[in-house]
């Protein structure tokens, strides 16, 4: 018989605080799941030298028309701070992957750009994660967008969302 934590700790809250047990148990719960998802995802991109952060700047900048964004507006995409941002774009634009630039309409907004092998790099990783449905392939399409709907539910009632 497999020992579960977290099932362990739901039974001591509800000992001696039971009102409090299911949503310790949620909140315990996510994270837990965002920790091993983040691991298998950064064992993913591993092969091809990504982050998941960097993997998602490269795919947003991918889908935009022109392949460029204002490094702002990447920000508020993503739902990092600037600094988070700035740090993954030096090191994206390092490996050639990504070039900076101000945008010719305004000097004061920085653009990020996919270069070709960045795009090329972002359709490979792409195509790793569509392989292993990112890292939750043991998971029906349907118990995925039972996951999703919960945590909107969750994300609408922590205001992270209307």
């Amino acid at each position: 018989m497999s020992f579960d934590p977290l099932a362990e700790a739901h039974r001591q809250w509800s000992a001696r605080w039971p009102d409090q047990a299911d949503h310790m148990a949620a909140v315990t719960s996510v994270m837990r799941a965002q920790q091993l998802l983040l691991s298998r995802i950064e064992s993913l991109l591993k092969p091809h030298g990504l982050t998941f952060a960097a993997y998602e700047a490269l795919r947003l900048l991918a889908f935009s028309s022109t392949g460029s964004l204002p490094m702002g507006k990447m920000g508020r995409r993503l739902l990092v701070h600037p600094a988070s941002v700035t740090n993954v774009i030096t090191r994206l634009e390092a490996r050639g992957l990504v070039t900076r630039a101000p945008a010719p309409h305004d000097r004061r907004v920085v653009l990020a750009s996919l270069t070709p092998e960045g795009r090329a790099l972002a359709e490979e990783a792409t195509e790793t994660l569509h392989r292993d449905r990112f890292a939750l392939a043991e998971l029906s399409a349907r118990d995925a967008r039972a996951v999703t709907d919960a945590l909107h539910a969750l994300r609408v009632s922590l205001d992270d969302i209307d």
